[in-house]
């Protein structure tokens, strides 16, 4: 059975195709399209499909769009209620009447589809179902927080054997995400987009607010909140997307962060003495917090976290497919990894090299030349296996570099072209990971918690530590990643040091690269001194003639 699923409706548009119980591919528009998050979350873009995704997951799969069972799209335009108040009345009916002739939009998109197959699957229980049906364990409680869906922007419930029960949901207009959203813009950052730079601002404040916030927005205790209208501009005055970031901005980045974590906490306590449940999930934008989703599993009640690795909207078109397939009676078996997208065989990165002209070498060991490079200060592009799935770089398309070195976090933000106090990510082999960094969870694969560095490793890997001594790290185990355990050990090896720094592989704005010219062109316009791709290892002074 062949199930498919789809988000377009907000942002970061996606596919996902569940085949007979397995997860087989995963893939967000903007890795084909090359436009960061696919589109931008206004009702004019609803009409517009994860087309090229889609169609990649069908050739993974190996069947035409006819073979299809099902196609779940991860919102119901049913549930939109005519009037809700935190909708915009001028344009909201446009996004409904888009939704409801999806199934005709991608019949267009993909020939053969019967439009008659395509379920429209409630935008979060997509989100539950994306980490409550591919967490490694079957029953757990579900926590979903984002900006909006239908006329919610939060889910509580548990799962049980497969089975979804919701306990609580909060109507719109009160919505974290969407507190969160207005917050970045206030700050000059772009909404729906750059809410991890407030996350990462927050650590540079003190949260001076937080008294004011903590009386605005407030918990219910039946499993909800509420929030009062924010006066943004008397906490700190707005700020032009170019203009100097303010110590105030700073502050207020860091109340409103301190009382998201204190709302979650607390609608995690909740949900903790409704279901009697051990364990929690989690997922929304929200849970793209590592900050926050810390805290939640460092002082909430549950003994385990598990967080989508693609939390986002992107997220959503996974939870669907995985929704419909356990509604028709086979449920997917957990999630095995986020390295869901495209991957290249060796044949066809070498023929792109050649079609480059570009000088390349096939080493004995990539995993060995890169911990060379690494130990003598270079910046490595490294391009391995399938691509991941969600926002996080997570050794598949990434930038290495050396974390002893305390200019490196500079000379990345360089690179990439970023604000100075975005930090960058340390990937550390699993079974050293509690020599070097406490209080977040381990094993943590999908860099979606924030850990303290012992004091006696910051002055050893200063690149990775943030202002506040945490860093968000990546834990690698040899056996699910072996090329990746064994650049580590090399490094280490030459250096004494576990840890390389780990960022995703692109430059600001662009979204991280997928396939081989994408690699190439990043490679080609950024000061990085090495890319290995595959088998083959490609140096900087190789680049021209």
């Amino acid at each position: 059975m062949y199930v498919l699923g789809i988000n377009a409706v907000f942002h970061d548009p996606a596919a996902a195709l569940v085949a007979d119980g397995r997860i087989v591919a995963a893939a967000e528009e903007e890795r084909f399209s090359r436009r960061k998050h696919g589109k931008r979350p206004v009702p004019f873009s609803t009409w517009e499909l994860p087309e090229r995704a889609a169609q990649w997951c069908l050739e993974e799969a190996g069947i035409p769009a006819s073979d299809l069972d099902a196609v779940a799209y991860s919102y119901d335009p049913g549930l939109v209620e005519p009037g809700q108040q935190g909708l915009d009345e001028r344009w909201e009916d446009l996004r409904t009447t888009y939704a409801r002739r999806a199934p005709y939009f991608l019949a267009t998109a993909l020939p053969g589809l019967d439009p008659g197959i395509v379920r429209f699957v409630p935008h979060h229980v997509a989100h539950a179902a994306s980490a409550g049906l591919a967490a490694p364990f079957t029953d757990s409680a579900v926590l979903v927080a984002d900006g909006r869906g239908e006329a919610t922007s939060h889910l509580a419930g548990s799962y049980r054997d497969h089975s979804l029960t919701v306990l609580a949901g909060q109507r719109l207009p009160h919505s974290l995400g969407l507190m969160y959203e207005e917050l970045t813009a206030h700050l000059g950052f772009l909404r729906s987009s750059d809410e991890y730079k407030v996350m990462a601002l927050a650590s540079y404040g003190e949260p001076r607010q937080v008294g004011l916030l903590r009386r605005l927005v407030r918990t219910t205790g039946d499993g909800g909140f509420t929030i009062d209208p924010l006066d943004w501009g008397a906490m700190a005055k707005p700020r032009a997307g170019d203009g100097e970031v303010l110590p105030e901005h700073a502050d207020l980045a860091a109340a409103v962060q301190l009382r998201v974590e204190e709302v979650l906490l607390d609608l995690a306590g909740w949900l903790h003495r409704r279901t009697g449940q051990d364990r929690l999930v989690m997922a929304g934008g929200v849970a793209l917090n590592c900050v926050a989703n810390t805290r939640v599993a460092a002082e909430g009640p549950f003994c385990e976290v598990w967080v989508q690795p693609a939390a986002g909207d992107a997220g959503t078109a996974l939870g669907a497919a995985l929704h419909v397939a356990a509604e028709m009676g086979e449920p997917a078996a957990p999630m095995p990894g986020a390295d869901l997208g495209r991957g290249w065989t060796d044949e066809a990165i070498t023929a792109r090299l050649d079609t480059a002209k570009i000088r390349y070498e096939r080493p004995p060991d990539v995993a060995a030349t890169v911990a060379e490079a690494l130990a003598a200060d270079q910046v490595v592009a490294w391009f391995q296996g399938r691509s991941e799935y969600g926002p996080r770089a997570l050794g598949r398309r990434s930038l290495l570099a050396h974390p002893g070195r305390q200019a490196n976090l500079a000379r990345l933000n360089d690179v990439k072209g970023r604000e100075q106090f975005r930090p960058v990510a340390p990937m550390v082999l699993a079974d050293r990971a509690a020599e070097v960094f406490s209080r977040g969870p381990l094993p943590s694969p999908y860099m979606l918690f924030v850990h303290d560095v012992h004091p006696r490793w910051r002055d050893r890997i200063p690149a990775v530590v943030h202002v506040d001594g945490t860093a968000r790290i990546q834990t690698v185990e040899p056996d699910a990643d072996p090329l990746l355990a064994r650049m580590l050990s090399g490094f280490e090896a030459r250096t004494g040091l576990p840890v390389v720094i780990n960022t995703s592989l692109n430059t600001a704005g662009r979204p991280m690269v997928d396939d081989p010219r994408d690699a190439l062109e990043c490679f080609g316009s950024a000061p990085v001194d090495v890319l290995a791709i595959g088998g083959c290892v490609v140096r900087r002074s190789g680049v021209a003639g």
